[in-house]
């Protein structure tokens, strides 16, 4: 809500703090008012402040990013009178606004102008330690990873215990530098920390997975992820995904008649040698068109190769020109091809890989697996979710939901062929799998 009164302007001059100000029912009427006073004074950094407010207070009612972009562009003027004026400007107003515009830059992802806003700042306040560590983590999210690891390294240079930095610089190194050794020691000194900002999923869900790769395996079951689930950032110690809707039921396993897409799977098992045809025809593809190696870092050892028919409910109208029959059949199941928060491909798998134990992104989606080509001489391909170990079967479809701890072992020496197909969970109805963002 806007924060003002209906009598601000004549008590501009008696508030001392922006907390003194009240809640204002009609934001508009407050934005004439405070539109008033810019006009009358241009460097009133609390008017421009408070038009800012209202014109955010709007926007939130309207629904309307014009709205949005007005606020911004008033956020941003409390800032320029602070750096030509700053005797007219506490700090105390300055951070306000300016937090505020970082914020909502970052929702409109006009990270440039964020990244700008944060550097200004910092030359009013370099030696701050919380303004640089909100530049490492807009640079993070405009996907800089090195120049984020800088400003995260020069933190801990003058602030070694400082959680925030500690978490996302081991977060850095683990994810984009492959130390887990350094990205997990850092990432447990952050939780432990418990400052504002470090009790995230992901910092969890990354310092268990380095620990997992290190060998550390109790450690992780009964600490890291146990916690997680505890806080409730986890659906549960062993159900790991991050973009959730709570309601749904959960279950490992799941057999074609409770998935209630019994006819569509039973289709993909009726035309499985079709589809396995394509799948062969395009191992030897060039491979700067073909199977793509497994881009997520999940293998531990071996070969993994995909291809990508549809990915967040789009299709690869390359790849679906070349494997015609797989798509016309894909293609024409809205839950598959319009999952947003999942893919359809090829899985390529050579003998000798094993794929660490993982969860998928989300629990909005099951998994069914199209067995093609499976090895039938010992030890077969395996895969374990949660507890329960699978095998496959060609011709035949199962299906998992993969927010859920799941390993791969194929420890024999024929290549294993299927076809992965991603569909919404069916208790989502049609309304809220419009509104869920692409995963």
């Amino acid at each position: 809500m806007c924060m003002v009164t209906s009598g601000f302007y004549l008590s501009l001059l008696g508030l001392s703090t922006v907390g003194n100000l009240h809640p204002k029912e009609d934001p508009y009427s407050a934005l004439r008012e405070f539109t008033a006073v810019v006009r009358e004074q241009p460097l009133s950094a609390r008017a421009a402040l408070g038009r800012a407010q209202c014109l955010d207070a709007i926007a939130l009612a309207e629904r309307s990013n014009d709205r949005l972009e007005q606020a911004i562009a008033s956020y941003r003027s409390v800032l320029e009178i602070a750096e030509d004026h700053p005797e007219l400007v506490s700090e105390r107003l300055l951070r306000a606004a300016a937090n505020t515009l970082v914020d909502k830059l970052r929702f409109r992802g006009h990270l440039s102008a964020c990244v700008s806003v944060q550097k200004r700042l910092l030359r009013l306040y370099p030696d701050d330690a919380v303004l640089h560590n909100q530049l490492g983590i807009t640079l993070l999210l405009q996907g800089q990873p090195a120049a984020a690891q800088r400003v995260f390294e020069a933190v801990l240079q003058r602030h070694p215990n400082n959680g925030l930095a500690q978490v996302h610089l081991g977060f850095i190194l683990k994810t984009t530098r492959g130390n887990n050794t350094e990205g997990a020691r850092l990432m447990k000194a952050g939780l432990a920390s418990q400052e504002p900002g470090t009790d995230d999923a992901r910092f969890f869900f990354h310092l268990g997975d380095a620990l997992q790769r290190l060998g550390q395996i109790n450690f992780v079951l009964l600490q890291v992820y146990v916690e997680a689930a505890a806080k409730g950032l986890f659906l549960r110690p062993t159900q790991r995904s991050l973009y959730n809707v709570d309601r749904l039921t959960a279950k490992p396993v799941w057999t074609l008649e409770e998935t209630t897409y019994k006819d569509f799977l039973r289709k993909l098992e009726e035309n499985w040698k079709d589809i396995r045809d394509e799948g062969l025809a395009l191992i030897s593809a060039p491979k700067s068109s073909g199977y793509q190696p497994e881009a997520e870092n999940l293998r531990d050892r071996g070969a993994w190769g995909q291809l990508e028919l549809y990915s967040r409910g789009r299709q690869n109208r390359v790849n679906c020109a070349r494997t015609p029959k797989t798509c016309a059949i894909v293609g024409s199941f809205e839950p598959a091809a319009g999952c947003r928060r999942g893919q359809i491909k090829f899985s390529l798998m050579e003998g000798g890989t094993h794929v660490w134990a993982h969860c998928g992104p989300t629990n909005c989606r099951l998994r069914a697996h199209l067995g093609l080509v499976v090895p039938k001489t010992e030890p077969v391909p395996v895969i374990r979710v949660e507890d329960q170990y699978l095998t496959w079967r060609e011709g035949e479809v199962i299906v998992f939901d993969d927010s859920f701890e799941h390993e791969v072992w194929h420890n024999g020496t024929e290549a294993r062929l299927v076809l992965i197909v991603d569909l919404w969970h069916p208790e989502l109805s049609s309304e809220e799998r419009a509104k869920l963002s692409a995963v």
